[in-house]
Parts: structure tokens; sequence; C-alpha cells
């Protein structure tokens, strides 16, 4: 079982009277990978500099090992920070870079020998995979080198902690996904707790073990990257990991929900009878089918080529799916659609329910559809869901 680490109790940060954390409470365990993940303002990056000890909280605690920190400057706190800009110094070398920190007195006053330096120094421009650069000039390094060089000068005094603010957010592509396997791989060979900041929900889902997802100053969900693409608690989860079809409907009965005045069958329960509700349904998760075979049918207006599958949006009576398919459908086709009972996903009303998952303008079907006591007629379902 994992070691908890570090904790945040009921905190709370302020800015000229404005609070953007609110009550956090979460811990963090030892050796973990942990992604703060949230778009820009959220508050993820203050929750990441108070760790540090940048910033102090308006109210709450930072507990290390059990022991509060809350007044710990950040030279005497276990933990390194990596931030977006690397910050490394440009009249160092490569290896006088990463060895800055060792040369410098540890907080017994005590320095390490020459040796030892070197030794701690090479190994980890090793680990970087930056072996043979050590006499390097640092300015001349391309921009994933230089952030290795920043890894390399974070890690080699064996900090408890890494903390990484946007780190890739100035590399390209693909060298972002390079990295991105890198640092996962670092990670795992060194056993140090890993704590990342991103607003790119593809890097949150493909490098961490647990996910924490932030909004307006709160955690919204805290899971496995699996748990949080696969069972997101509310609409804005939902919308902001990946592509998402979020519609309102009205949970019947355990197992059976109604979209559109059509029911579907699915895996939820735990709901009041005819409870509204917010359904999640992920692109590719819905099937294409001949009109006459589906529970629904609409119309393409919309086709986006991706490579190995096309995203097209299709108009339901004006509220508007996105659907990932190998399949080609031209636009202007009529088409149906097809949902297995585990590509629906139920979450309970919130506070951003009604705010996210059209991809169109706002639809009067929409308002119809989110009042449990609206009830289809015959004629009312063929001439609105029908072609």
């Amino acid at each position: 079982m994992s070691k908890e680490l570090i904790r945040l109790s009921n905190l709370s940060m302020a800015f000229d009277g404005e609070y953007v954390l609110k009550d956090i409470n979460i811990y963090f365990n030892d050796k973990e990978f942990l992604t703060l993940l949230g778009p820009s303002g959220c508050g993820k990056t203050t929750t990441l500099r108070i760790i540090g000890g940048f910033l102090k909280p308006t109210s709450g605690d930072v507990y290390f090992d059990g022991v509060r920190i809350n007044d710990v400057p950040p030279h005497k706190r276990m933990v390194n920070t990596i931030f977006q800009k690397y910050a490394l110094f440009p009249h160092l070398n490569v290896f006088e870079n990463v060895a800055f920190g060792l040369r410098l007195a540890r907080q017994d006053g005590k320095k390490l020998g020459k040796d030892e330096i070197t030794g701690r120094a090479t190994e980890m421009l090793d680990v970087v995979s930056l072996k043979g650069f050590e006499k390097r000039d640092v300015t001349l390094l391309s921009g994933g080198q230089q952030q290795r060089v920043a890894i390399a000068r974070a890690l080699v005094n064996h900090p408890k902690v890494l903390l990484l603010d946007e780190p890739l957010g100035a590399l390209d592509m693909r060298l972002r996904k390079d990295m991105q396997n890198e640092l996962k791989e670092m990670q795992q060979a060194t056993g140090i707790t890993f704590i990342y900041v991103t607003h790119d929900q593809e890097e949150a889902l493909a490098m961490s073990n647990t996910v924490v997802v932030m909004e307006g100053g709160e955690i919204q969900q805290i899971g496995t990257p699996e748990d949080i693409y696969n069972e997101p608690k509310n609409a804005f989860v939902a919308d902001f990991i990946g592509e998402s079809n979020i519609v309102d409907g009205i949970m019947r009965a355990d197992g059976l929900v109604e979209i559109f005045g059509r029911k579907f069958k699915c895996l939820d329960g735990g709901f009041e009878p005819d409870e509204p509700v917010d359904v999640v349904i992920r692109p590719e998760d819905v099937d294409i089918v001949e009109p006459g075979r589906g529970k629904l049918t609409g119309t393409v207006i919309s086709i986006t080529f991706r490579g190995v599958l096309y995203d097209i949006i299709v108009d339901f009576a004006g509220f508007r799916w996105l659907i990932q398919t190998t399949d080609l459908s031209p636009i202007g086709t009529k088409i149906g659609i097809k949902i297995d009972p585990d590509g629906i996903h139920i979450m309970k009303k919130g506070p951003f329910s009604g705010m996210y998952g059209d991809y169109s303008s706002y639809s009067a079907q929409y308002d119809e559809i989110s009042d449990a006591e609206h009830e289809y007629e015959p004629e009312e379902e063929e001439r609105n869901y029908e072609a």
C-alpha cells in the first residue's frame, strides 16, 4: 500500500479578496505520478506553488510526512520545481548546470566532495540521455535537450517530490509526445513523486497514475485516467476530458434511460424513478447504422478527416452530436445510430448541467427533454427525431 507523503487540508487561497482555491482537501502518495489538470485559472498552478513553498495559503495547512510545513521556506523543503521556462544558467555548461545544487552547502552545513558531485551529476545526465553533453553550451541545445538538463538539475539532489509546471508547453507536438514517455520512465526509474500541472488532457491521461481535475478553484474529480474518462462525475469533467455528447435524459428505472423520447438500456442505477439526469455518450461509442435500424435518425452536416477516422457532426432535430467513425457518410446523408449499454454513462444533475456537450447552438428541444414531466406524443416523436 502506498504511503501518504503530502496532504493539503482545508486549503484556500485568495488574491485581493478573490478566492482562487476553495477548501481543497487532497493527499499525494509516495512514488506516485499525479497530474493536476484543468483550464487556465482553475487553481492548479497556485496549488503547485503552495506545495513548493512559493506561496503561503490564506487558510488551511500543508503537511509533509505528517509534519505541518506552512512556514518552511522552499529551499528547506524536500521538493524541487521545474517551470515551463527552464531557467538554466546561460554562463554554465550542461554539467555545471546539473551540478550547481550539489555544490551548495546542505542543511547540516556540510558540502559534498568533488568525486561525489561528479559521480551524481554524471549519473543523472545518463538518466536523462545526455551523456557526452557535459561541456555543451546550454544556450545551443534544442528545447528538448534544455528540458532534460532542467530535469537532471532538479533530480540530482534526490528530492522526495518533483513539481512540474507545464514543462512541455514550449515543445512541438512530436517532441512533447517523446518527452511524455521519457518523463514517465524517469518517474518509474527514480521512484520520486511527480506532481505535474497541465491543461492538456491527453498528456494527463497518458502519463499519470492519478488525475485531479480542477475548475473554479475546486476539485471536480480524482481518479485513475480510466476512471476519469469512463466515469466522469459531472458535465465539466465529461466535456474537458476528451470529446463528449452530453444530453439531458430521464432515468426511467435502473438500467433504462430516456433520451429524445426514446428509451436506451444502460448499466447505471441508483437513481430515483423519472429523475432528470445528464447522459454522456463518447463519440467513439456511437455506431452508424441504416436509418431504419437506429433508435435515433439524423442528418450529417459536417465532416472532418482526422487521418485514421472521421469526425462527423450529425444534427438530431437541432441538437448536434459528434461521432467518430472510420466509415464516411457524406454531408446530407440520413443516418441512424446505435449505442450499446456500456457506451451510455449517467450523471446526476449539477451546476455544470446544460453548459456542455451540444456541438451547435441552443436547441428548443433541449429545454423540452430536460423536463421529466414532458410526454412525447407518437406524432411528435416521428416529426422530431426520424427522417
